[in-house]
């Protein structure tokens, strides 16, 4: 059994989807982000840089102790390895994925999460930030589109690239993006939408979402420093 610390937002869907499409059994514990859950002390003990997702494994490969892990990207390389599915065993097919999970752990995320913050919830209104990241965004978009132009997956074969891209995908609009821009992303997108565990990660935990980020929220969420 796999315990999931999670909340619905984009990180925490990577590895709700990865879950459901190993068929893993898991447990899943809500970790209320908008309420301080992550600071919690039995939370910080699976995941010190105080996000979300997190997993125990209680019964990983090659048994012993449960294995603790947080970082959305470790996560998927690990349930990956543990499953032996959608990551290539052969050294060229392998590292294919790695480096496009690597893309959006390191650009594509951060880039709309700022993205995001900026144009969503911010309380000033700076059109310099709001354009440098929508900018960017696009920019991101585009290299996904030309990645995918004859591909029915980031790196050919479905894979963890495609589990860990696709939430973030998700709130194109929010983002200032157009799917119809960039048609190659566009039917990908429409591809993994359909694919029914995709779907029943993506719905987890739905009825945890408030309806709207309140103030409370924002303070715990964006004025984070060390002495948390």
């Amino acid at each position: 059994m796999i315990d999931l610390h999670y909340w619905p937002t984009p990180n925490g869907w990577k590895i709700s989807i990865m879950l459901e499409e190993c068929g893993l059994p898991y447990r899943l514990i809500p970790v209320n982000i908008g309420r301080g859950e992550q600071f919690k002390p039995d939370f910080l003990a699976i995941s010190p840089n105080n996000r979300m997702p997190a997993i125990v494994d209680h019964e990983p490969k090659g048994g012993g102790a449960p294995v603790a892990i947080f970082e959305s990207g470790a996560i998927l390389l690990y349930l990956a390895e543990k499953t032996g599915r959608f990551l290539p065993a052969d050294l060229r097919g392998r590292y294919q994925v790695i480096q496009w999970l690597m893309w959006q752990m390191g650009g594509l995320g951060p880039m709309c999460g700022q993205n995001h913050h900026f144009s969503q919830y911010a309380p000033e209104k700076i059109p310099y930030a709001i354009d440098r990241y929508v900018k960017e965004t696009n920019r991101l978009y585009g290299v996904l589109n030309h990645q995918l132009k004859g591909r029915d997956y980031i790196a050919g074969g479905y894979s963890i690239a495609d589990m860990a891209t696709w939430p973030w995908i998700v709130p194109h609009q929010n983002q200032g993006q157009k799917l119809e821009d960039f048609p190659d992303l566009e039917r990908w997108f429409a591809t993994m939408k359909a694919r029914p565990a995709v779907e029943r990660g993506y719905k987890l935990g739905r009825e945890l979402r408030q309806p709207a980020m309140d103030e409370e929220a924002k303070k715990i969420l964006f004025g984070q420093t060390a002495q948390r």
